[in-house]
């Protein structure tokens, strides 16, 4: 696919539709290049809407939400960024709680939201970056649980149009999904989470207890999150910090002393560096364990 001239572009999208924008600010590393176009959409019917064109003038798209597990290159991005900001959260009580939420809404604020009305599930989420979509995108988790614990289903706009999907055709796996390995071009506009009735207070307590575990293992400051998977029966970090290069930098892009397993951007680092120190990562655990890292987020754009 090639990218359409701008003023067929604005004659679809008009004064949406933004020009030669700087993508750092929209990840969670602040790392990337710009994109030729960005159009920022704020509910799930206007990502539907949007999508549905970008479909029908067959002009490459790419989906942003909260900006983790991606790198984006210096060079940018060719086509249009799609910036989603819909983030609608509605709670549903009684016996069988549940939330729905829009795809751009917060992973982490959804499940403070719902611990501040007495209801848990979510408390695991609540230190894990990036938004609903790319959570059930990539099967996000942590500490012994995941989406795939919590997901009824989800609001899906594929190659048919809009429909929910339920778990089993979202075939979660560590770290990934149907959306993830099989049907990239399916959008995730909305999904619904099962909750428990709890007390505010032992929700509240719940969440305590994981941030405190995450601050002593996770280092602070600007990162994508988990560089690479864990291989099974392991530890990526484990295996970096084995090969010894915690805090090995190239430019201003550093392996944390915290973690090995988190890249940090320590200044204005270019996605060139962290690229180089992926790969070194993975050349020297290869010799020193024998185990091939495979990256966990994803890289986006010219490379």
């Amino acid at each position: 696919m090639t990218v359409l001239p701008q003023d067929i572009l604005r004659a679809t999208f008009g004064e949406r539709l933004h020009r030669n924008v700087r993508l750092a600010p929209y990840t969670s590393a602040r790392i990337g290049g710009p994109a030729d176009f960005l159009i920022d959409v704020r509910n799930a019917d206007e990502l539907s809407e949007v999508v549905i064109k970008l479909r029908e003038i067959n002009n490459p798209f790419i989906i942003l939400g909260g900006g983790s597990n991606v790198l984006v290159s210096d060079k940018g991005v060719r086509g249009i960024v799609v910036l989603n900001r819909a983030k609608d959260v509605r709670f549903n009580a009684g016996d069988l709680p549940f939330v729905w939420c829009e795809s751009g809404a917060i992973l982490s604020s959804v499940a403070h939201r719902s611990a501040a009305q007495g209801l848990g599930g979510l408390e695991w989420a609540a230190n894990v970056p990036g938004t609903i979509g790319g959570a059930v995108y990539g099967n996000a988790g942590a500490f012994g649980s995941d989406v795939a614990h919590n997901l009824i289903k989800a609001d899906i706009l594929d190659e048919t149009g809009r429909n929910w999907w339920p778990l089993e055709k979202l075939a979660f796996g560590y770290r990934t999904s149907s959306l993830k390995t099989g049907n990239k071009q399916a959008v995730v506009l909305a999904a619904e989470f099962n909750l428990i009735n709890l007390t505010k207070e032992l929700a509240q307590l719940n969440i305590e207890q994981f941030s405190a575990k995450r601050k002593a293992t996770q280092p602070p400051g600007a990162s994508m999150g988990s560089m690479f998977k864990n291989p099974e029966g392991d530890h990526a970090g484990r295996l970096i910090d084995a090969a010894g290069l915690k805090g090995k930098r190239i430019s201003s892009a550093e392996i944390s002393l915290v973690h090995g397993n988190f890249f940090i951007n320590t200044g204005e680092t270019k996605a060139a560096d962290v690229k180089a120190l992926i790969e070194l990562v993975q050349k020297t655990v290869k010799e020193d364990s024998g185990i091939d890292l495979e990256l966990e987020i994803e890289l986006i754009g010219e490379w």
